[in-house]
């Protein structure tokens, strides 16, 4: 039956995930089929127009390899939010997305327009990071460590040098960090926790001694008891007794 809600609520978790990368694939295939671009619609920082791209950015991606980028960590990020935070899932998930766009149209470069989900993946990343070690939760500093082997490079994509030989938005990624970070300190005190173990006193070292109505210890011996000869204290048998004879004919 445990194994049983255990998978459930693993493919649960699975549910909005796959319908954010859905959607994403599905952005990219219109384009592809109708030789569009939405890349316009994208944040553009410190403009009216670009506010817009607050909504598209993660559904953005400029080809098919900067896709896939960003599908897988979805999926494994996403998945492990809502697994391990399901109480929180969909609020981290809404102000990742909403504030690490806005944060993005604030900082980033005027002169270029933002897409992708790389910074809801630092987001979400960061967030469980954070999160996992500020709780002190085994499993959680478990998910923890997996996102640092797994993603520990993501780092580099914050640096303003060496992001911008890629041609990769640095904006967007330092601000999906700064807002996982946040949202991992303010909601420390919300959803699982860090594990307290509670120990039974001895039952026998606590009770206290029951008494008859004399106010003597129930187990105590009674007279008769009290007269009896201790099981030790035999006589000790003569000579006679242990000397065996022997008769013999001749």
């Amino acid at each position: 039956m445990e194994e049983k809600q255990e998978r459930k609520k693993f493919l649960g978790s699975l549910i909005l995930p796959l319908i954010l990368v859905a959607l994403m694939w599905l952005v990219k295939v219109v384009e592809v089929s109708t030789g569009v671009s939405f890349a316009r619609w994208g944040v553009t920082p410190h403009t009216l127009h670009g506010l817009v791209g607050i909504l598209t950015l993660p559904f953005l991606h400029a080809d098919w390899e900067h896709l896939m980028s960003n599908s897988v960590p979805i999926i494994v990020l996403g998945t492990a939010l809502y697994y391990c935070y399901p109480s929180l899932a969909n609020r981290v998930m809404l102000v990742t997305y909403l504030a690490s766009g806005l944060l993005t149209w604030c900082i980033g470069n005027p002169d270029a327009t933002h897409i992708g989900a790389s910074a809801l993946v630092y987001g979400l990343n960061l967030f469980l990071i954070v999160s996992g070690f500020i709780r002190g939760n085994r499993l959680l500093i478990v998910i923890s460590l997996i996102m640092v082997f797994l993603y520990g490079s993501f780092v580099w994509g914050m640096i303003p040098e060496l992001a911008r030989l890629q041609n990769i938005s640095w904006e967007g990624h330092l601000s999906g960090a700064l807002v996982g970070v946040l949202l991992a300190f303010f909601l420390r005190k919300e959803g699982p926790q860090k594990e307290v173990y509670h120990w039974d006193e001895d039952d026998e070292e606590t009770a206290s001694p029951q008494t008859d109505s004399d106010g003597l210890p129930a187990d105590a011996p009674t007279d008769a008891e009290s007269n009896e000869k201790p099981y030790w204290d035999v006589p000790t048998p003569s000579d006679d007794e242990l000397t065996v004879r022997y008769r013999f004919r001749y």
